[in-house]
């Protein structure tokens, strides 16, 4: 009884670390998404900055995907994704400012 509850919970441990080692597909995802909704909105001219730094971000993260650095890139994506985010919402705040949408 003691070992299969025991190799239970190794089994456990071990796919808990595993799904924390997997690549970051999904953030990877809302990053795209969030960084192309910015360029639809118009942010390369009201918030250049934010997009850069959010599409250097994605970069960075692709980079560490590649060296298989899954953890930083999960965290670079999310600081691009805050940025694209950033972006976004400055852009929609001048349009709404403007009258236009």
């Amino acid at each position: 009884m003691f070992c299969r509850s025991r190799l239970c919970g190794l089994v456990v441990a071990a796919l808990m670390i595993g799904a924390c080692a997997a690549a970051p597909v999904q953030t990877m995802s809302d990053t795209r998404q969030t960084i192309k909704a910015a360029e639809a909105a118009g942010a390369d001219a009201v918030a250049p900055q934010a997009l850069a730094a959010a599409r250097d971000g994605l970069k960075r993260a692709e980079a560490e995907i590649r060296v298989g650095d899954y953890r930083s890139a999960r965290r670079a994506a999310a600081a691009a994704r805050q940025s694209a985010a950033d972006a976004l919402a400055a852009t929609q705040q001048r349009n709404a400012a403007n009258g236009s949408r």
